[in-house]
């Protein structure tokens, strides 16, 4: 809602946007919804209901993972997931889904990491959980050096050859990862790795230094996990939720006090909510292709609409900048003449 000077109230319409996955043809809503809260923090009727409102305001991009769901080796959150693409609906023909491989879910030698052994036992245990017959963007959660390439391409292969998957995705990958895995998967004449998923917020920007400039180059899409950078970006002196006292709060205050206090302050001179600043700063970045959204109520989830209608213009980034400094651009440039 805006109020007018004249009186009037209107009520303004937040259309999702969409864009490319990096290189590919893929069209993916510019915020994903994360569901790492479904289970632990948003009990199943509460994350069935966040989903169904999330296809309503446009969301076609669901990520999630094998290890989510507070319990190791349960894979909750994907059931959660599965139950409600299990009700119909079209509900699995109206989204990208997302999931990753790598965390332990056993206690087995071979029940985590990036084996081909693993990978495809996780593959498969997935589908089940998800209650369906393929991935549509599979995700390693975390570089594994120990495993060669040709395994892991392999093992990838086969899955996209059997139709369980159809994009390949990295998370957490250093920029010379990205180029070892992109590199190997050319020389088998295999696209490799349509993203990466990184951690990227105004208070955590070193994958500028080289994450971004592999992935532009390479042709990755990039999905900001912690865009918020756990709550310090989210309004901390305005939440409600219960975490105004909470340790985790105490600790951003103790590390990020007078940066939060000034960040605060702009935000109120601007007009508009932190949490849809931050989200905002991270799709003005080209390089971005969204960030994650992962609510844990229905408000956070109709909140974060806002940011897609914030334009920041230059003196609004320089002065973000200042609040939040960067690493100085890519490297070397940021720290070499």
């Amino acid at each position: 809602m805006v109020q007018l000077s004249l009186g009037y109230v209107v009520t303004i319409e937040l259309i999702m946007k969409y864009i490319n996955l990096g290189r590919t043809g893929l069209r993916v809503s510019r915020l994903c919804l994360g569901t790492m809260n479904f289970g632990p923090r948003a009990n199943e009727p509460d994350s069935f209901s966040i989903m169904d409102k999330a296809l309503d305001l446009g969301f076609n991009f669901f990520d999630t993972a094998n290890v989510y769901g507070g319990k190791p080796g349960e894979g909750i959150t994907e059931k959660i997931i599965g139950r409600w693409l299990a009700q119909g609906g079209q509900r699995r023909e109206k989204i990208i889904l997302a999931t990753k491989c790598y965390g332990s879910m056993g206690e087995g030698e071979n029940d985590d990491g990036l084996s081909a052994y693993n990978i495809k036992r996780s593959c498969e245990a997935s589908l089940r959980r998800l209650q369906t017959d393929h991935i549509d963007l599979y995700q390693m959660h975390h570089i594994e050096r120990a495993t060669p390439w040709d395994e892991i391409w392999q093992a990838m292969e086969q899955l996209v050859t059997e139709g369980k998957v159809t994009y390949v995705g990295s998370s957490n990958f250093a920029g010379w990862d990205i180029a070892k895995a992109c590199e190997a998967a050319r020389h088998r004449h295999f696209l490799g790795l349509a993203c990466e998923q990184s951690k990227y917020s105004l208070q955590t920007r070193m994958i500028e230094l080289e994450v971004l400039p592999a992935c532009r180059d390479y042709g990755l899409g990039v999905i900001a996990w912690s865009p918020l950078a756990s709550g310090a970006l989210g309004g901390m002196h305005a939440t409600d939720d219960g975490r105004r006292g909470g340790k985790q709060v105490q600790k951003l205050m103790e590390s990020f006090g007078s940066q939060i206090n000034a960040y605060e302050a702009f935000c109120r001179q601007l007009g508009e909510e932190p949490a849809n600043v931050a989200l905002a700063w991270v799709l003005s970045n080209p390089d971005i292709t969204g960030p994650i959204i992962g609510p844990r109520t229905m408000d956070q989830l109709t909140g974060c609409m806002r940011c897609l209608d914030i334009t920041l213009d230059e003196p609004t980034l320089d002065k973000l900048d200042t609040i939040w400094p960067g690493p100085g651009g890519a490297a070397p440039k940021a720290y070499a003449w």
